[in-house]
């Protein structure tokens, strides 16, 4: 499917069009490359018009009050002809943590972009599905401050969450760990049908802050395929495809599910491989940050647990405190590898 969106000079909107057509990738680019052409201006036009409009987007989410989260990631890599015992030519997987870079921000927003003109698109049409996300419960946004307060980052009441969060450095620790436990307002997102004119009472997504929809990743996420026939046929004024309308009311329940999956298997491969890596090492001292508390269980006697971040290797663990000693959320603390076991059972520590 072939976007053409057409900004005036501050970057929003002024028409859209979407069609079939068979696009080649020449340059195979990737975020690293693509971030070296333009940080040396070596870059041709496509790839500097990148950051030009990714720069007019973000200040227009700043206007409409959006939130892009960038939580650094773990990824798993693999390291060529690592020598030792192993046959030359070999590789092993080593895991690493990735910051994104401003690229990705700014391809970031081309996708926002598109996804605010499919649901504009489905909407004028009467018939889609909506990515959406109801405005976070006071109660969440008051334990969002409380995790503030404990990580020493100031949140005066009169700056919004929105002002904060684009204020926050995700190569800082304690930034990175405030940045994680706001992935938890983005819980109540689901997808919502409608059809035949009759608008849902929820048509926002409360992080993008406009009405939004998944459609750029047809090849991973199976929405998207939907979204692209409704649009196309939004554009051509022609009615949506019988076998779209048939499949509409199952697909929230379908990607919810295929989320979950995808979720545990991603989760449990970066299991596996931190399982492997630390195999041999358990006993030895790590020096990490914590990053993440479970609240509920701190306060009831019983000893807290939480998630701790290793400066090297690149390893997010579970964390188990002492009975009665918190744990210090966004603090720096020295753990102990009390278990690693691929296959079996997920790296574990405890306070040195």
């Amino acid at each position: 499917m072939l976007w053409t969106l057409d900004l005036d000079a501050d970057g929003r909107t002024e028409s859209v069009d979407v069609r079939r057509a068979l696009v080649r990738s020449r340059a195979k680019l990737d975020y690293a490359s693509v971030q070296k052409e333009i940080d040396a201006g070596t870059a041709e036009e496509p790839l500097a018009l990148l950051k030009e409009i990714g720069h007019l987007r973000e200040r227009l989410e700043v206007e409409r009050g959006g939130i892009s989260l960038h939580v650094p990631e773990q990824e798993i890599v693999e390291r060529d002809d690592i020598g030792g015992h192993e046959a030359p030519g070999t590789y092993a997987l080593e895991l690493a943590y990735r910051a994104p870079l401003p690229a990705d921000a700014w391809n970031a927003q081309i996708s926002l972009l598109t996804g605010m003109a499919a649901a504009e698109l489905m909407l004028g049409f009467g018939t889609g599905i909506l990515r959406t996300l109801p405005a976070a419960p006071d109660g969440a946004v008051g334990r969002l401050r409380r995790t503030a307060t404990a990580l020493h980052i100031d949140w005066p009441h009169h700056v919004s969450y929105a002002s904060l969060v684009r204020a926050l450095d995700p190569h800082e620790p304690r930034h990175a760990a405030f940045l994680l436990e706001c992935t938890t307002l983005l819980r109540g997102a689901h997808y919502t049908v409608f059809r035949d004119g009759a608008v849902p009472d929820i048509t926002t997504h409360s992080a993008v802050a406009a009405p939004y929809a998944h459609c750029t990743a047809p090849l991973r996420r199976l929405v998207d395929r939907y979204t692209a026939e409704l649009c196309l046929a939004a554009v051509a004024g022609t009615p949506a495809p019988e076998w779209v309308l048939a499949a509409l009311d199952a697909l929230p329940d379908e990607m919810a599910g295929g989320s979950r999956l995808a979720g545990r298997v991603e989760r449990e491969c970066v299991d596996l491989v931190e399982a492997a890596l630390l195999r041999d090492r358990v006993g030895e001292v790590f020096d990490g940050w914590v990053v993440d508390v479970e609240e509920e269980r701190t306060g009831k006697g019983g000893p807290a647990r939480g998630i701790v971040q290793l400066e090297t290797p690149a390893v997010i663990g579970r964390v188990d405190g002492r009975d009665g000693e918190p744990l210090p959320l966004g603090e720096r603390l020295r753990v102990r590898l009390t278990q690693a076991e691929p296959g079996v059972a997920k790296v574990r520590f405890v306070p040195a």
